[in-house]
């Protein structure tokens, strides 16, 4: 398997933001209505990543864009995590954890302090791998933040030295 930093608006990402969407219509009957622009995911400001098959197939996809104190909710240092995504041949491997975990890893190196996600009461799989991730509920912020089935989660990401506990207390200006 090999992990690609592409932009959001690249063919292969796009090819899988339709495959993800088509998953959150089946899952919630539309797809995700969170605005979302390629540039959001232009380092240093975010990253975007795809993992391919050995034969060049995309087959993962997840990206992070930086967020700041706002009127949905986010607080000045957090990076939100978005289109976390496995095809369905794929699932079961391993790949969602990696992605999360270089996602984290870069984040933290661009200056961000703590990892937010949301998703939905519908992906189950979702809420398992951000809480065995370490992953606390926190606030709900951004579009879905008023609705019953939305849940989200965060993490703070360490120092060089510093322990990451989610579940201290947030630093001064976050949630």
């Amino acid at each position: 398997m090999n992990i690609r930093t592409v932009g959001y608006d690249h063919p292969d990402a796009i090819a899988l933001n339709r495959q993800v969407q088509a998953e959150y219509a089946e899952r919630y009957g539309e797809g995700d209505v969170s605005p979302v622009d390629a540039a959001d995911f232009a380092p240093p400001h975010g990253l975007y990543l795809i993992a391919y098959d050995p034969d060049g197939t995309p087959i993962a996809s997840g990206g992070w864009r930086c967020r700041d104190r706002d009127e949905e909710g986010h607080a000045d240092g957090d990076a939100e995590v978005k289109r976390m995504f496995v095809v369905r041949a794929a699932r079961g491997r391993g790949l969602a954890r990696l992605l999360l975990a270089t996602l984290e890893d870069s984040a933290r190196a661009a200056g961000r302090r703590r990892i937010i996600m949301e998703t939905g009461t519908r992906q189950p799989e979702a809420i398992a791998l951000y809480t065995s991730s370490g992953y606390a509920p926190i606030p709900k912020f951004g579009v879905y933040r008023f609705h019953e089935s939305s849940r989200c989660f965060g993490k703070l990401l360490a120092a060089d030295g510093e322990d990451g506990d989610a579940h201290r207390a947030p630093r001064a200006g976050a949630r």
